[in-house]
């Protein structure tokens, strides 16, 4: 029977049911110790799930039904028999998937992944046993984390390759981290006085056969990218009042007639934060793009964030696995009912007669392809499209903040003594460099299908690639958003005026205090970061 997990002292008290659909502040805590609760009514799915599975293959008539995985080969191999052995299959499953490279995903990746494989197969679509989803459970009371490659999946039928791996890991084969050290994962349990995962085919292969990596590196991604719209949102109010802008181009009649709910919304967002501002009346009638067209910008990109809020909550939620087992009502009541005959359309419904064990076997395994990460890899595609264009925007704030042709007369670069001192040169180099990164990074992934497995998986939606490719890209979006706050906290040492919206002037103080002048000059990367850092917190 499934059981929760213990509560040890270094455990938080506050932890997760598998009742209820995840979110990604859900993955987040993940990445450390975590209390992972198997409620009853997840005890109760996975229980009648698993019945059900074992009536199927061990009842009356199972020779005679094929359940792909259970007594099947894999992929193209579907066709030939597996292995009679049940330990023996799941050995099949995971070994032939080790062929993984590249350095190790992280392992907030990792867990966040772990996470959601762990609810969906908790919903008991899957058929696993009581005995996975409880060990499962148990591992994030702990610090372990499988040691997965990034290179492999396809995100056609699952992560395969990076969850075998990790599968594996919770077998006690393969490498581990713990407590962030990486060490053979027989240690790594043993260590966290975790038990290794005793699995058969059914469970091993639903353990590989979702996109729950491609899904938590989407999540994680779409979460940092809304920190860093957030934050250009703000930067880009307080370059307006440090430039003592006017603020026109945010005026409510004027976003009301470009009709795009996301630069209504934003517009309104920015009045609020400029709230009090006074214009210099200095400015040029037109601001440059990077500040007269930001809302219409920012406002875009909310729009296109809407799109990925809908569908990272649909996979957050969903189930990905194949087969799936939906058992009926009458499942384990004890009486002899029915028998699981073809239906015809791919999956068994009740027929005549009874099973085995004298159980009921109203029901249907249906195969199909809810393991296919299309949704993910056109949200991951939009998303990196959305992270170029605000590195843009930061990129071309920061160089109008720099230049004294637009500046309003501060001096080249930020610098103090111009030519003695270079200021905020070095860190506009490293950010031509970083959108030039992001840029290349954006190429679309979801429409690139390549046939792979003997054209089995003869179309391939790369989610995996595009979700990782946007978790790269998005930390350095962070970035940007540092090295503009860092400017315009330089911008205010080098005789910018003070902020005359009293929001504006609590951000920069917020800057002033983490941030010293740069003056003389200095190394500025692990500013750049801490500015960053700031940003992402409480602050917004």
């Amino acid at each position: 029977m499934l059981t929760t997990t213990d509560t040890t002292p270094d455990t938080p008290t506050d932890g997760i049911t598998l009742t209820g659909p995840l979110d990604t502040a859900d993955l987040r805590r993940a990445a450390a110790p975590l209390t992972v609760l198997v409620d009853d009514e997840a005890r109760t799915r996975v229980g009648r799930g698993r019945s059900f599975f074992h009536a199927l293959r061990h009842g009356e008539g199972a020779g005679e039904r094929r359940i792909y995985g259970a007594d099947t080969g894999f992929g193209a191999l579907v066709g030939y028999a597996g292995r009679a052995d049940e330990a023996d299959q799941c050995d099949n499953t995971l070994a032939h998937l080790g062929a993984g490279q590249g350095p190790d995903l992280p392992q907030e990746i990792v867990r966040g992944a772990l996470l959601l494989r762990t609810r969906s197969l908790a919903q008991g679509y899957s058929g696993v046993s009581a005995e996975v989803v409880d060990r499962l459970a148990a591992m994030f009371a702990t610090t372990f984390s499988p040691a997965v490659p990034r290179y492999g999946s396809v995100g056609a039928s699952g992560d395969l390759i990076p969850l075998a791996y990790a599968t594996q890991a919770l077998r006690g084969r393969g490498h581990a981290y713990l407590d962030g050290h990486r060490l053979p994962a027989a240690d790594a349990l043993t260590a966290a006085g975790l038990t290794p995962l005793a699995l058969d085919g059914r469970d091993a292969l639903a353990l590989v056969n979702g996109t729950s990596v491609t899904t938590a590196a989407l999540a994680l991604a779409h979460d940092t990218v809304r920190a860093a719209h957030r934050s250009l949102t703000a930067l880009t109010c307080l370059l307006a009042d440090l430039l003592g802008c006017d603020p026109g181009f945010l005026d409510e009649d004027l976003l009301r007639a470009y009709g795009h709910p996301g630069a209504i919304d934003v517009g309104a967002r920015m009045r609020y934060t400029l709230t009090g501002l006074t214009p210099s009346g200095t400015r040029p009638l037109q601001e440059p793009y990077s500040i007269r067209c930001a809302p219409q910008l920012l406002g875009a990109a909310e729009d296109a964030l809407r799109y990925v809020d809908g569908v990272v909550a649909a996979d957050l939620a969903g189930v990905t696995d194949n087969p799936l087992f939906f058992p009926g009502d009458d499942l384990g009541d004890g009486g002899g009912g029915g028998v699981c005959e073809s239906d015809g359309d791919g999956g068994f419904a009740a027929g005549d007669g009874g099973l085995a064990d004298g159980r009921a076997c109203a029901g249907k395994v249906v195969h199909g392809g809810n393991f296919f990460g299309q949704p993910a890899a056109f949200a991951a595609d939009l998303l990196a499209n959305v992270t170029a264009q605000l590195g843009n925007l930061a990129e071309r704030q920061l160089d109008l903040l720099v230049d004294p042709a637009r500046n309003g007369g501060l001096p080249p670069m930020l610098a103090t003594a111009p030519g003695a001192q270079h200021g905020l040169q070095g860190v506009q180099l490293a950010t031509t460099a970083v959108v030039a990164e992001i840029r290349r990074a954006a190429t679309p992934a979801g429409m690139q299908s390549l046939p792979t497995n003997l054209h089995n998986q003869d179309v391939v939606p790369f989610g995996t690639q595009a979700a990782l490719r946007s978790y790269d890209t998005a930390e350095l979006l962070g970035l940007l958003c540092g090295s503009l706050a860092l400017g315009l906290r330089q911008a205010a040492h080098v005789g910018a005026r003070r902020p005359t919206a009293s929001r504006c002037g609590v951000l920069l103080d917020a800057l002033t205090d983490e941030i010293p002048p740069v003056d003389p000059d200095r190394p500025l990367d692990a500013d750049v970061r801490a500015a960053a850092q700031l940003l992402t917190g409480d602050l917004l």
